[in-house]
This record gives structure tokens, C-alpha cells and sequence, in this order.
């Protein structure tokens, strides 16, 4: 690969020993930066020949330790894989390589009159691959389906050096198991995407946004759940606690009227064919939401409204960061469980003495737990707070959910595995790992 994409020094090994997981740090012994399969198959070849755990890493951005080189052994970088392939018009479809930033990407098809919906809240910087390893998701998730209704075919380079294509360039599949879904949230685990087959839609002519407060979570909460009983689908459903608005406000510069009875707000997008059909949706929507105890619903009329709306919801993760030593969960549930799931996460911060600050992607059941350590012992935090996540995740878990959403299980959630998984479950999902990395190279200790 040549001396300027092998990479041995401290100082150069520093910025890739570390991403957004709380205040984790694990140095590789090398990084090194390939630009083609090609070049990636060889270094994996050497790996498997000598044993040498390799960990594969996007744009450092995730927030389960999946790319933390925990043994240490040589990192791979996707950064040099950044081009946009093809951008195919007549077939709704793109191909691009996996370095690419998400929303880059999502600009280039715009250009084109077209959208692709998969928009985590790190898309200025995080890359498709990184997306596709752990089944990120978004806001527009809720009415545009996941990231795997958009992944239409993978290349990938497997453990043991091989090139493959995992599936077809078709909107259906049915030719045996699907490599390609099973590639999508295995967090580099199984084999290195290289490039991406990504299916597009048409871009949606008009959007509006509404902003609704309410007395109390559990209010927010079970309001979700009716507006799509309703028969109304939005774009977007944001719940955002107020601590969380608080910070964003007192960090970001975010100028907003919080009034005092206000306890919790749902974001809502409207997208569609023609602005009179959305005003006359938001009027459905009105109704719906007073019978939640609606305080009140602001309506963004410009674009800078709705761009300064959507800068609270989005710089909200880091803002809680920059305040506070904390963990942060991602659990999902079906949406209706939205306010039991709520309401017992406060019932355990008060039995373990941890505050939270929730937000997340409430029209799907994902919310965003962020525990902050605020007066706990580091004796405390380091032991006593497990017990107080496992029985978050059991509480998730009795209410038909599972332990992440979107961003994976990678290092940090894998001691929970148990709860929701049996023996019968991890045993195949272990099996499947040794099939495709025999030897247990690729970003081993992740997952399970």
C-alpha cells in the first residue's frame, strides 16, 4: 500500500484507538489504509495465515465499540473508499463504495431528484459502510422502512481473502439465503464491504414540521402510538425529554420558548405531493394530539425554522456528552410499549441512583437512553449500574423489544446478549462467525 497508508507511530495510531462509545480507548499496533478489494484480500490473506485480529473501521462514529480494536493487531480503514460510483437514473439505484459520508451521498441523488431516506444523526459524517455493519436507521426510518429495504447488493471481501458479490441488483431476491441481509448489522464481523448496491426513491416535493410539547413523557409517548392508528403516517416522529432540550439550548445556541408545564416534545415531519394535502393532514394531526394533553404545536414555516428545529434534535447526542459522563442505550420496542418503556427506565434510575435524558425515534419504538453518572460513586458507576441496564434491557425485552435498534451490540452491549438470546440463538449466530472467519480474525470479541 505504500509508507503513507501504513501507519505505526503513537502519535499517528492515537486518532483510530477511540470512537464516539463513551471514553473508550484501544490502540492498534498498525492502521493501515487500503483503496481497493484487491488490496484489502491481501492483507486479510496475511491476517488469516498469521492469526492476526484485524478490526474493520469507517468514520469512528458508532456508539457500541464495534470498531475498538480490542486485541489490539492491525486496524483497517475504509477512509480512501470515498467515490460514488454510479448514480443510475432509469433504475433508481446507486453504487458506491463504502467509505463514502452518508450524506454526501444523500446530496449527490438530490441533485438528481432523488432520495434515500437513511439518515442517522452522525450523516455529515459517518460512512454508508459503517451504516450498513450496524443496521443504522434515522428518523425517516418510520415511514421510508430501514436500511435493509435500501441495501440491494453487497461486495465484500471475505476473512479468508476471497471477493464476492452477495446477492443481485434486483428489487426481488429469492436464490437461496440472503447473503446480503445477513452481511447488513454484523458490525465487520463476518467480512469487509467494500462496495454497495443502494436502491433510491423519487424525492418527496413538499415537507412541513411541527413541533408538540407535552406535560409528561408518558403523554409524548402514547401519543406516538395514535397517530398512526389515526391513519396518519408521517415522515418523521422525534421525541426529545426536556433536559435533553435544555442542554441543546444552553450548548448549541438554540433559541426556543420552553414553557414551564412542558415535560417532553414529539418532532413531527409531514412529506408528500402538495402542501394543501400536509396542512390538511396537520389538522388531523392537531386533533389526535390534544387528546394527549397537548400543551401546544408550533408549526416551522421557513427553512431555517425547520433547519433549527432539526439542529435541536440532532445535537442532542453531543450535547449531552459535552455535560456529563455517561452510557448510552438504544433500545427499541413496538410503539404502543413506548410509555411503559419510558416510565420504568425513570423507576430504575431512581432505584440505582442514575439520572437519564431519553430521545430517539419514537414512530418506530426507538428510544435513545442516555444515563448520566451525575452524583454516582465511580464504585457505583463501574458495578452497580450494570445491574440497573440489565433490568433495562429486561424491561425492553418483556415488552416484545430487543437491545438495540440501530446501533448495535459491538463491544459495550454484549454481556446482555443473554437476555434476550438463548443458547439455541447465540450458538447459530457463533456457528455462522465460524463459517465465514474460521480462524476468528475479523473484529473479534464483538457481538458475543
Amino acid at each position: 500500500m505504500g509508507e503513507a497508508f501504513v501507519l505505526t507511530q503513537q502519535s499517528e495510531l492515537a486518532p483510530y484507538a477511540q470512537d464516539e462509545t463513551e471514553d473508550l480507548i484501544y490502540f492498534p499496533e498498525v492502521v493501515v489504509k487500503p483503496q481497493s478489494a484487491e488490496e484489502i484480500s491481501q492483507v486479510l490473506k496475511w491476517c488469516n495465515e498469521y492469526i492476526v485480529p484485524l478490526t474493520p473501521r469507517g468514520a469512528g462514529t458508532g456508539l457500541s465499540g464495534a470498531a475498538l480494536p480490542i486485541y489490539g493487531g492491525l486496524l483497517l480503514s475504509m477512509e480512501r473508499f470515498n467515490s460514488i460510483l454510479e448514480i443510475d437514473e432509469q433504475n433508481l439505484q446507486a453504487r458506491v463504495q463504502s467509505g463514502v459520508i452518508t450524506e454526501v451521498f444523500m446530496n449527490a441523488v438530490e441533485e438528481k431528484g432523488l432520495y434515500y431516506p437513511v439518515d442517522p444523526s452522525s450523516k455529515g459524517s459517518c460512512f454508508l459502510g459503517g451504516n450498513v455493519a450496524h443496521g443504522s436507521g434515522g428518523p425517516r426510518v418510520v415511514k421510508y422502512g430501514t436500511i435493509r429495504e435500501y441495501i440491494l447488493n453487497l461486495k465484500v471481501v471475505l476473512p479468508t481473502g476471497e471477493i464476492i458479490w452477495t446477492g443481485a441488483n434486483t428489487l426481488k431476491f429469492a436464490s437461496g439465503y440472503n447473503l446480503t441481509q445477513l452481511f447488513i448489522g454484523s458490525e465487520g464481523t463476518l467480512g469487509i464491504v467494500t462496495e454497495i448496491v443502494v436502491k433510491l426513491i423519487p424525492k418527496p416535493a413538499q415537507n412541513v414540521l411541527l413541533l408538540a410539547s407535552f406535560t409528561s413523557n408518558e403523554h409524548a409517548c402514547e401519543a406516538v402510538s395514535a397517530i398512526f392508528r389515526a391513519g396518519i403516517t408521517p415522515s418523521a416522529v422525534e421525541f426529545m425529554e426536556r433536559k435533553g432540550v435544555e442542554w441543546v439550548m444552553k450548548n448549541d445556541g438554540v433559541v426556543f420558548d420552553l414553557k414551564d408545564q412542558v415535560a417532553a416534545l414529539l418532532l413531527i415531519e409531514l412529506d408528500g405531493p402538495s402542501l394543501d394535502a400536509l396542512y390538511e393532514t396537520g389538522e388531523q394531526l392537531n386533533a389526535v394530539l390534544e387528546q394527549y394533553q397537548c400543551v401546544e404545536v408550533l408549526f416551522a414555516d421557513t427553512t431555517s425554522q425547520k433547519e433549527e428545529l432539526w439542529r435541536m434534535r440532532r445535537t442532542m447526542a453531543v450535547s449531552v456528552k459535552a455535560n456529563s459522563v455517561y452510557k448510552e442505550e438504544d433500545t427499541v420496542v413496538p410503539r404502543a410499549a413506548l410509555p411503559q418503556l419510558i416510565a420504568g427506565i425513570k423507576r430504575i434510575g431512581l432505584v440505582y441512583g442514575f439520572e437519564s435524558i431519553c430521545y430517539g425515534h419514537a414512530g418506530d419504538g426507538n428510544l435513545h437512553v442516555n444515563i448520566l453518572k451525575g452524583t454516582m460513586s465511580d464504585e457505583d458507576w463501574q458495578h452497580k449500574l450494570k445491574k440497573g441496564i440489565a433490568e433495562i434491557f429486561e424491561l425492553t425485552v418483556s415488552l416484545d423489544g430487543t437491545l438495540s435498534g440501530e446501533h448495535g451490540i459491538g463491544l459495550v452491549q454484549k454481556e446482555y446478549m443473554h437476555l434476550k438470546f438463548s443458547e439455541v440463538h447465540l450458538n447459530l449466530m457463533r456457528h455462522i462467525k465460524q463459517v465465514f472467519d474460521p480462524h476468528g480474525i475479523l473484529n473479534p470479541g464483538k457481538i458475543f
